[in-house]
């Protein structure tokens, strides 16, 4: 076999992988924006234009503003088992971030300052005000950041398992398939073609990573996330959030700006260490701090009444 077949066979080889995963692109279904919760059918869907994009949010119940932020890649539906309490109490607000959920996906960069920004106009834009924030993952950093920049519509903030730590690794922590995808994803034209390929089975595994058993994770749920996985634009969206995910690492800096009262949570198996942990303790002025136990990244799913009533009681205080 002489050399310029062996070329020949090695640029197939190169782009055959690649050329693929754009047809599976291609032929995906397109998915459609429900008209109603799956798990609160009762609750109406509504959206929202914020600085051009429409993002999809809930409201239910009464009394003080409680304002409620999702992880990384999920949406405002991670809340599903918190809501029905906490919605006893407080006014329930929760919207899905910018390419997240059933959001619009705007073609910018997805740096931390766009769901910092969006976080707050949309507080703006709702005329929320002395609001408890309580989030979890970049849910859990956005309000301490708004705390530290001293926005005035929020009153308390309650992080759960803050995502700011680990030059945005935290991710790859979670399972030892998470660690692969992630780590490929980071690696131009490959970790395009690897989220071209992606399928329910492995996303399956890599939303197992978030939770203590997984049972906590709802399958409804599950399918969901991948059907807005599917939205076209949205595998490019996620892996700009996932190139930038080292910048949180600098939403530290600004915590000792903090002048209001903060509630850190962490799930004893968090993605977290304890190093991390105890810096944002010396970091967040008069912190408070919780630990659950049996619970992970996505607490909300883990342990809901264990967050429902530290946030009651937290916000009660």
């Amino acid at each position: 076999m002489n050399t310029t077949v062996l070329i020949i066979l090695a640029v197939v080889f190169c782009l055959a992988p690649i050329i693929v995963s754009y047809v599976v692109e291609e032929l995906r279904p397109k998915p459609v924006a429900p008209e109603k919760l799956s798990w609160a059918p009762e609750i109406p869907i509504k959206y929202i234009e914020v600085k051009g994009n429409k993002l999809r949010y809930i409201t239910a119940g009464t009394g003080q503003p409680l304002v409620l932020l999702h992880t990384l890649r999920t949406q405002l539906d991670i809340f599903q088992k918190v809501l029905p309490e906490l919605s006893k109490h407080f006014k329930i607000y929760a919207f899905d971030y910018p390419g997240h959920g059933w959001s619009d996906i705007p073609g910018i960069p997805l740096k931390p300052d766009v769901f910092i920004e969006a976080a707050a106009d949309f507080l703006e834009a709702l005329d929320i005000k002395d609001a408890v924030v309580a989030g979890i993952s970049i849910g859990g950093t956005i309000p301490l950041v708004l705390a530290s920049r001293h926005n005035k519509r929020i009153k308390k903030v309650i992080s759960i398992n803050p995502y700011d730590y680990g030059s945005g690794g935290g991710l790859q922590r979670s399972s030892g398939i998470a660690n692969l995808i992630f780590s490929l994803s980071k690696i131009p034209i490959m970790g395009e073609t690897v989220m071209r390929m992606r399928n329910l089975m492995i996303e399956k595994k890599i939303f197992e990573g978030g939770v203590f058993t997984p049972d906590a994770l709802p399958k409804a749920l599950l399918e969901e996330l991948y059907k807005t996985g599917c939205r076209p634009g949205h595998y490019k969206a996620f892996l700009s959030l996932i190139r930038n995910a080292a910048a949180w690492d600098k939403a530290r800096q600004e915590y000792r700006n903090i002048n209001i009262p903060v509630l850190l949570i962490y799930g004893e198996k968090d993605w977290s260490n304890e190093a991390e942990r105890k810096a944002n303790q010396r970091g967040i002025p008069g912190v408070k701090t919780e630990i659950v136990s049996n619970a992970s990244h996505f607490m909300s799913l883990d342990a809901p009444n264990q967050v429902s009533r530290l946030i009651l009681e937290f916000a009660s205080s």
